[in-house]
């Protein structure tokens, strides 16, 4: 069976959405996704049961429409191990640095009209935009 790229990504988009809402009126939590993570690591959080299972949810989303579709959605990876590794570091740090993650800022932060959260969600794609002409144009795809 084939998925609707723009389906499967509108979908997507409404059920982030949806558990942002959720988080936010139940919890009255930002669903920052390295702040959750991060919480879970470092340990002695109260709320650990509702943090796995945000994390876990996360998770399900591509197992069940490859249950269901044969596919993830998600792709083939376009580099080996290491340099997701490396990405997921920088990923990290850059989240400390800037007190929240594209998650918490890019949905929650933008949706409450956040001034640091625009300029934040600005700077990630913008850096995104730039890490991904020199990835492809420059270095030649690695």
């Amino acid at each position: 069976m084939h998925m609707n790229p723009f389906l499967v990504a509108t979908f997507g988009g409404v059920l982030i959405g949806l558990s942002a809402i959720v988080l936010m009126a139940a919890l009255g939590s930002i669903a920052g996704v390295s702040g959750i993570a991060g919480s879970l690591i470092s340990g002695g959080v109260s709320g650990r049961a509702w943090r796995m299972a945000f994390l876990l949810g996360l998770l399900a989303g591509p197992t069940i429409l490859w249950l269901v579709f044969g596919d993830s959605g998600i792709g083939v990876p376009q580099v080996g191990l290491p340099w997701m590794a490396l990405a997921g570091l920088l990923v990290g740090v850059g989240t400390g640095i800037g007190g929240g993650c594209t998650s918490g800022h890019g949905v929650c932060g933008v949706a409450r009209l956040s001034r640091r959260s625009l300029l934040a969600t600005a700077v990630f794609m913008v850096c995104g935009v730039f890490t991904v002409y020199v990835i492809r144009h420059l270095l030649g795809g690695l």
